[in-house]
């Protein structure tokens, strides 16, 4: 009967917890896996849990992706970093938000990051410099073009 009881608590906890945090924020799959096996939960119970709570519609992993895509997107994050970042969180697949977007369109966000950071100043003459903003748009998730490109843009 102890055992009973036990794998219903065990259950009755992995529900709640993770209906907790995804009351929170939305969370990819992995992350809520990872999350519940902290708590030392069973894993066959986290797999069924999981389960459930997709085919009720609680926990989709394309949801989550556009919704991280977006914020970061908004934070001045570029498609590498935004891509590379949700491979991390478990979804290996491109949130239409990002697909949505033109290289072109990429090249303006780098440009208004790079403006808003340090402004638009002529860099041919200072390598220094352009190797700083380039570096500082790198770890921003721009590709190398993309970068080129707002190096190159100058204020009107």
């Amino acid at each position: 009967m102890a055992k009973q009881e036990n794998d219903n608590d065990q259950d009755y906890k992995a529900r709640a917890t993770a209906l907790r945090l995804l009351a929170r924020r939305e969370h990819s799959r992995l992350e809520l896996s990872l999350k519940l096996r902290q708590r030392k939960l069973p894993g066959d119970i986290i797999n069924a849990v999981l389960d459930d709570y997709e085919k009720e519609g609680w926990l989709d992993d394309d949801r989550f992706a556009d919704v991280y895509a977006r914020q970061r997107m908004d934070l001045g994050y570029g498609p590498l970093r935004i891509l590379g970042e949700l491979q991390q969180r478990g979804v290996h697949k491109t949130p239409e938000c990002v697909a949505e977007m033109t290289e072109e369109d990429w090249c303006q966000r780098a440009i208004g990051i790079r403006d808003k950071r340090f402004g638009l100043a002529d860099l041919s003459e200072d390598w220094d410099e352009k190797v700083r903003q380039a570096r500082f748009l790198n770890r921003r998730g721009f590709s190398a073009s993309q970068v080129e490109r707002a190096l190159e843009a100058r204020s009107e």
